[in-house]
């Protein structure tokens, strides 16, 4: 030994390796299996494909990039102009690549039918497991096919539409006509108003037809000038954005939607003035901002006054995407907790080797197995837009789970932190990303308050919800005496003429514990269906994890959540 080792203190050892190079696809039973039982069978080779792209050492890598470099927003030109860009990390560009050409954005709406928006949620699932902030802007673009496609402007869908539907990623800031592809945003709720978007108090005024020809020719109709702001307008960069604005109808102001594009036909930006981005908790690598509207043109979407059904319209495809990001980020925290303890030793034995950890991670592997169950068979209901009892489970489901799944999100995350100790606090590691990731779906599209309510309402409104609801509960049987009596108790409840107000998280989440319990039941191994019920069903569940009551399988919950 020489003098300069005698000396040598830094010996690396005991340290997991990065979760990398593993076929996120392949390793997850769960998801595969519910791929296969809602009717996706077609796409496992490429959500194969997509699982290895994205499990890669090098894709992983993009993610952090992109968050540590943030997008920018340039408001002015080296002359003075104002032009309101947002730049984005070449990291970013690659991730949006990645969806993009995946179909995450279209799929569904290019080749529908059975199977279709399953596997459109799978692949959005799995891309949530590597980065978040690159789904806003996929989600908003989705979300915006059926309101286009029912706006009654044929002109505007034949122009917009072959755009919006590509799968070719275009971030040039360019007129439509010379790009080819297209994002969507959104523009809804103002300072005053957050989820009462009744509020608002951006008005919007008809542009008369001939004074509108005279600008745009034929794209001049329906043409209508806004002015006013949007205190949270997504993704500034997209090359349009749907908003609401006040309109004047005999009644009074009533909110209607409306379709605003960054530049205009004559090739002019649109007046749309970025104020600032937003300086968010997570979701950074995504561009959020505050604009002002100084006399913007903007296409009237469907009727007058109706803007809130076509916002709600919208709403419905947003949420179903909350709740598949936030299984997406349960998922990713329990593989790197996972993956993790199988290789860390702590007092002379791995921590996966160790009782009390086991129940932890069992616990978690429950918690992620239930929400991507949960996350398929909602995306199932979207596969069958003519079939009443389906879209009426997706009225009920739809505010439920993104409710109990997207609160259930951070307390995930905040275990699997825990299980990396002190390294997964620190920003090498994905876990902190994924812990300020981890609210934010149950903020966007509607709280939890909100969320809980428009449970009530489907309840209240639509009788055939509580009659779907029991149908898909009667499935799974009476097998099991503590699901049969806890569906029986939860469809008493829903029958009673006055549902709570105050009651209503409380009954939400019994909603969405009681469909996860019922598809694990039947298909799930009986290892995983015989702990969820006794730790969700049996007793209500604790708001830590690592709580499982005794008698659950742990070796073999833990050998099926990462294969």
């Amino acid at each position: 030994m020489n003098a300069c080792d005698r000396y040598a203190t830094h010996a690396v050892f005991n340290q997991s390796a990065p979760f990398e190079n593993i076929n996120l696809f392949a390793c997850d039973a769960a998801l595969r299996e519910g791929v296969l039982r809602e009717g996706a069978a077609a796409a496992v080779p490429r959500l194969t494909a997509l699982g290895q792209l994205l499990g890669r050492a090098d894709t992983m890598a993009l993610a952090r990039q992109a968050n540590i470099n943030g997008p920018q927003l340039q408001q002015f030109d080296r002359a003075g102009r104002r032009i309101d860009e947002v730049t984005f990390h070449p990291a970013w560009h690659a991730l949006m690549t990645i969806l993009i050409e995946a179909g995450a954005h279209a799929a569904p709406w290019v080749a529908p039918g059975p199977g279709a928006q399953v596997a459109r949620a799978a692949t959005y699932l799995l891309f949530g497991q590597v980065e978040n902030g690159a789904q806003c802007p996929v989600t908003m673009t989705y979300a915006s096919v059926p309101a286009l496609r029912q706006s009654g402007l044929p002109q505007l869908v034949e122009q917009w539409l072959p755009k919006i539907l590509s799968t070719h990623y275009d971030p040039r800031s360019l007129p439509i006509e010379h790009k080819h592809g297209a994002l969507i945003g959104m523009g809804m709720t103002e300072k005053q108003g957050g989820s009462d978007v009744r509020s608002n108090t951006t008005r919007a005024e008809a542009v008369p037809l001939q004074q509108a020809q005279a600008l745009f020719g034929a794209q001049g109709e329906a043409l209508w000038r806004i002015t006013g702001h949007k205190w949270f307008f997504s993704a500034p960069q997209s090359d349009a954005h749907l908003i609401l604005a006040q309109t004047a109808m005999e009644s009074g102001s009533a909110l209607s939607c409306f379709f605003l594009p960054r530049y205009l036909p004559d090739g002019t930006r649109n007046a749309i003035v970025v104020q600032r981005l937003k300086d968010k908790l997570g979701n950074r690598s995504n561009a959020s901002s505050e604009v002002e509207f100084a006399g913007a043109y903007g296409w009237l979407l469907g009727a007058q006054g109706r803007g809130v059904v076509t916002i709600l319209d919208m709403a419905a495809h947003t949420r179903l995407d909350c709740v598949l990001g936030s299984a997406g980020i349960m998922r990713a925290a329990l593989t790197q907790a996972l993956h993790h303890a199988r290789q860390r030793s702590v007092f002379g034995r791995l921590l996966v080797e160790q009782p009390l950890m086991v129940n932890v991670l069992a616990d978690l592997a429950l918690e992620s197995e239930a929400a991507t169950a949960f996350a398929l068979r909602l995306a199932r209901c979207f596969d069958a837009p003519d079939d009443g009892a389906e879209q009426a489970l997706a009225r009920l489901l739809t505010p439920a789970g993104k409710y109990w799944i997207c609160k259930r999100c951070p307390g995930v995350v905040a275990e699997a932190m825990e299980v990396l100790g002190g390294s997964g606090y620190v920003e090498d590691a994905p876990l902190a990303r994924l812990y300020r990731e981890a609210p934010v779906n149950s903020i966007w599209e509607g709280s939890g308050n909100i969320m809980c309510l428009d449970v009530l309402r489907a309840l209240a409104r639509s009788p055939a919800a509580r009659d779907a609801l029991a149908a898909e509960l009667a499935l799974a049987g009476d097998g099991e005496p503590v699901f049969a009596r806890y569906r029986a108790a939860l469809l008493l409840e829903l029958a009673a003429a006055q549902l709570d107000e105050a009651g209503a998280r409380h009954l939400a989440g019994r909603i969405v514990l009681a469909v996860q319990a019922g598809l694990l039941l039947r298909h799930a191994p009986p290892f995983i269906a015989r702990a969820f019920v006794a730790s969700r069903l049996a007793q209500h569940p604790d708001a830590v994890f690592g709580c499982l009551p005794a008698g659950f399988d742990g070796a073999a919950i833990l050998a099926r959540a990462l294969q």
